[in-house]
């Protein structure tokens, strides 16, 4: 199976190929057709199988296929991560599968200062890219506004649960609006 036959559109396929990505793992096999039906999406996969492809494509595809004056303004796509370490590795994706649409996106998290996390942010932004605590303090200075997610990913879902991001998480899902898009990427149980 390749991309093509995922029914990727033409700007992404050029991007995935100029990484050298022809043929999809089955993470991205099994997850991208639903998620680009606009299905909910529990995926589970260990480290370095191509998690953030299988979130990351389908909501690039859906926003750049919106007509230019059909976009509404904001934040339509969360991406919640529990370090910033990784926030900043699926920034680094996304800047490569962005290349040829204008889809913008942006990482915050905390740890420095936010100036210029918030001047970005105030540029315009489609993608956020966040960690919990910056996230939930740019949201109490009101400088992020979630009315217009549209999709919201929780990745590494288990580790967020097990270090103690559960309060976060349950003071954003509210903020959420209710008609969206939710996409969870765990790593397997281990076995005991």
């Amino acid at each position: 199976m390749t991309f093509k036959e995922l029914n990727i559109i033409e700007p992404l396929l050029k991007a995935l190929n100029e990484k050298g990505y022809t043929n999809p793992t089955p993470i991205q096999q099994q997850a991208i057709t639903p998620a680009l039906a606009n299905r909910d999406i529990l995926g589970i996969a260990q480290t370095g199988t191509g998690k953030t492809l299988a979130f990351s494509l389908p909501i690039i595809q859906h926003l750049h296929s919106q007509k230019a004056d059909e976009r509404v303004k904001g934040i339509k796509a969360l991406i919640l991560t529990p370090t910033r370490e990784l926030a900043i590795q699926i920034n680094e994706c996304l800047n490569d599968y962005t290349r040829y649409t204008a889809i913008r996106h942006a990482v915050i998290f905390g740890g420095v200062k936010q100036n210029a996390q918030v001047a970005q942010l105030r540029a315009g932004v489609d993608i956020l890219v966040a960690t919990p605590g910056r996230l939930i303090d740019l949201i109490n200075q009101k400088i992020i506004d979630l009315s217009q997610i549209r999709y919201f990913v929780l990745d590494e879902a288990d580790r967020m649960l097990d270090t103690g991001f559960i309060h976060d998480i349950k003071r954003l899902l509210p903020r959420l609006p209710k008609n969206k898009q939710t996409l969870f990427f765990s790593l397997p149980c281990p076995r005991r």
